[in-house]
């Protein structure tokens, strides 16, 4: 059979955040006020954004997980947490405390998410009033994690190049695809 769970999700975003990390580590810090176009966030801001995504959904899961209230956003202060959570990104930080932020956070959403039982992947949450869609399993809310981190990291590649330097995936590719043809 081919199963794709908890082990499985919880890798694959420590692979999404490793890339992520490199990423971060390559852009030098002087660069980290870049920013693509007006109106958008820097590099640091996205990273920030980043650290402080996966805390909150940490933090959103692992209430869920540990209570007897499930399959709704009921009785959790929702709009709370994400107040405090978009407060926490706008804090000014180094470019060390942006590193070791990623791996930390990181780290615990992936622990977090390897504990995740099956039937609570499979778990229909239902959204606030007026949401679209009304409701997602679990498993899809876990998996947009990784879904959100990758959507920002090529936007991050895409300021790699602005600023001249090829993303570290590339270069990978690149050597690839020199190894196949010769």
């Amino acid at each position: 059979m081919n199963y794709y769970g908890a082990a499985e999700l919880a890798e694959s975003f420590r692979v999404v955040r490793g890339n992520t990390l490199v990423i971060a580590r390559e852009i030098p810090e002087e660069k980290y006020e870049f920013r693509a176009a007006e109106g958008i966030r820097s590099v640091g801001e996205l990273l920030a954004h980043l650290a402080v995504a996966s805390k909150l959904q940490t933090e959103l899961h692992a209430a869920a997980a540990a209570s007897d209230v499930r399959g709704s956003f009921a009785g959790f202060d929702l709009r709370g947490l994400i107040t405090r959570v978009l407060a926490e990104e706008k804090e000014a930080r180094s470019k060390d405390e942006l590193l070791t932020m990623l791996r930390e956070s990181g780290e615990r959403w992936a622990a977090a998410v390897a504990g995740f039982s099956e039937e609570f992947l499979a778990e229909r949450v239902t959204f606030p009033a007026g949401a679209a869609p009304p409701s997602k399993t679990r498993f899809e809310m876990v998996l947009g994690v990784k879904e959100h981190e990758m959507h920002h990291r090529g936007q991050l590649m895409v300021m790699q190049r602005m600023m001249g330097i090829v993303p570290h995936l590339t270069r990978a590719l690149e050597v690839r695809n020199r190894e196949i043809m010769k």
